[in-house]
């Protein structure tokens, strides 16, 4: 279980109420300044009314209710969730500065001890981030060698996927190996084979993080820490990044043994060069210290390989569901491409591909609450006041399905990414990779690769569901995590025929 002895939890909250009901003025008055939004109540604040699952869905009802600016409180802490696309692009975009750092959040304190990129803040989150966009653009990123590791990839992934012979298979962890191994071979320099047990427990190893950090029972953690020694998830996912760094360590050590500061071979050299230069130069405050590389290597190999992965996995599962969309897509990558690999500059001659590929971005919706941000100063968005240290939530979710913006927001509509002449067209309201001083550092790196996984795999198969499975049955409900997956599902892979 995750959450340990709920009768213990709910004596526990029965006793507080009794005491804090008499605190409700201040509930009330440490609320006046900020946007509307559901009144809270003592202790649990609005959990009461929210989905813990997927609390996107309750966030979305209540800027129905309140506005695209509003207030929620999850235990003690308050919050501000922004609704909406114009709401969204004035914080992130237009007050930038305003809403670029990240509050601490108690299990990823405890991940991280506020190192590495994705979770860390002031100082250190610009001075990592701009080594690893550097870094990564030395070893490849947005270069021709990058795509040429990705081209390669994808015939293994082809050959992985031709074994199965047409008969059902998870597809899971197959494409989570595939999209991982690119992301190694800039880190490392070499790729695993997928029945590799090390990197088959790694990816386990994050996808259990992935899943346990939107899980309920972490929900509540992050909400009352002191009763941290209750959660199972807590202590799950605290175990499994031992193991990830421990893994991660190792390589480490290997490298040091290698490593020639003349000759750095990836992104573990560059950053552990530096590193030798700060302890050369006795700097004591520097920021490259085998903390910040183990949290910057696992933010690299976690986002930049279970996102796309979960990408790709909804774009399989909706030509299943769309088999007369999978074949026009097939059609155009025949007429076009034939049986060439396929390489970036075909994505201009290949609109309506390239469209489905946005399209399932937009539909699958694979981080719908963003990651938490926090506000640097005082600020007012929409007519209300923000104070600095707000924590803030920018519903990505009501961006992407935002019925101003996109004509058809709740179906899988291609169209949305085309004019009349079938030619594609980008659409502002398109952030599936945030928005911002915090946009995803990898959003060029993902883009490459759903665009030739994708493309490579439907020139090559045609996916339908398992036997007994109709479209009908296929299951549309995201799996519960920080991100959300589809369920798992069973796919059959059809060869097509080769000119």
């Amino acid at each position: 279980m995750e959450w340990m002895d709920p009768i213990s939890v709910l004596f526990l909250y029965a006793l507080v109420v009794v005491v804090l009901w008499k605190m409700s003025n201040f509930w009330n008055s440490s609320r006046q300044n900020l946007p509307p939004g559901p009144k809270p109540l003592p202790l649990i604040g609005n959990l009461h009314i929210m989905d813990v699952k997927r609390p996107y869905r309750t966030m979305l009802k209540l800027s129905k209710q309140y506005g695209p600016v509003f207030s929620l409180q999850l235990g003690f802490q308050k919050m501000v969730v922004l609704s909406g696309y114009e709401t969204v692009k004035e914080a992130l975009v237009k007050h930038a500065n305003a809403f670029a750092e990240r509050p601490p959040v108690p299990i990823l304190e405890e991940f991280q001890y506020g190192n590495g990129v994705l979770f860390s803040h002031g100082e250190n989150w610009k001075v990592m981030r701009r080594f690893m966009l550097t870094t990564l653009r030395d070893y490849g990123m947005g270069r021709r060698t990058i795509e040429d590791r990705i081209v390669e990839e994808c015939r293994f992934l082809k050959q992985k996927i031709e074994s199965f012979e047409g008969k059902p298979f998870e597809n899971t962890m197959i494409m989570n190996a595939a999209v991982a191994n690119i992301v190694v071979s800039i880190l490392l320099g070499n790729r695993f084979e997928y029945e590799n047990p090390a990197f088959q427990k790694l990816l386990k190893l994050i996808n259990e993080v992935f899943r346990l950090l939107g899980s309920p029972s972490v929900t509540l953690y992050n909400m009352f820490p002191a009763l941290g020694f209750l959660s199972g998830g807590r202590r799950t996912i605290l175990n499994d990044r031992t193991e990830l760094y421990n893994f991660v360590q190792l390589i480490f050590d290997e490298h040091r043994k290698t490593l020639d500061v003349n000759n750095q071979r990836n992104y573990i050299d560059a950053f552990l060069t530096r590193e030798q230069k700060e302890k050369n130069e006795n700097n004591t405050n520097g920021f490259f210290h085998d903390g910040n590389l183990k949290a910057v290597v696992g933010d690299i190999f976690s986002a930049g390989s279970e996102t796309t992965s979960s990408t790709l996995r909804w774009g399989f599962l909706l030509m299943m569901k769309y088999p007369e969309i999978q074949k026009k897509v097939q059609e155009e990558i025949t007429k076009v491409i034939g049986s060439a690999e396929p390489r970036i500059e075909h994505r201009a001659k290949l609109p309506y591909t390239d469209a489905v590929v946005h399209e399932v971005q937009r539909f699958a919706n694979i981080l719908p609450t963003s990651v938490t941000r926090c506000t640097t100063v005082d600020v007012t968005l929409g007519g209300y006041f923000i104070p600095k240290g707000t924590h803030i939530v920018p519903l990505v979710y009501s961006v992407l399905y935002d019925e101003t913006q996109w004509e058809k927001p709740y179906q899988f509509y291609p169209e949305h990414f085309l004019d009349s002449e079938g030619k594609f067209v980008k659409r502002d309201a398109f952030i599936p990779f945030g928005a911002g001083r915090r946009i995803c550092a990898g959003e060029t790196l993902a883009r490459m690769e759903l665009f030739l996984f994708f493309v490579s795999l439907l020139q090559r198969f045609t996916f339908q569901p398992a036997p007994g499975t109709s479209q009908e049955d296929l299951n549309f409900t995201p799996a519960v995590g920080f991100t959300a997956p589809p369920t798992p599902y069973y796919i059959c892979a059809l060869p097509r025929a080769q000119d």
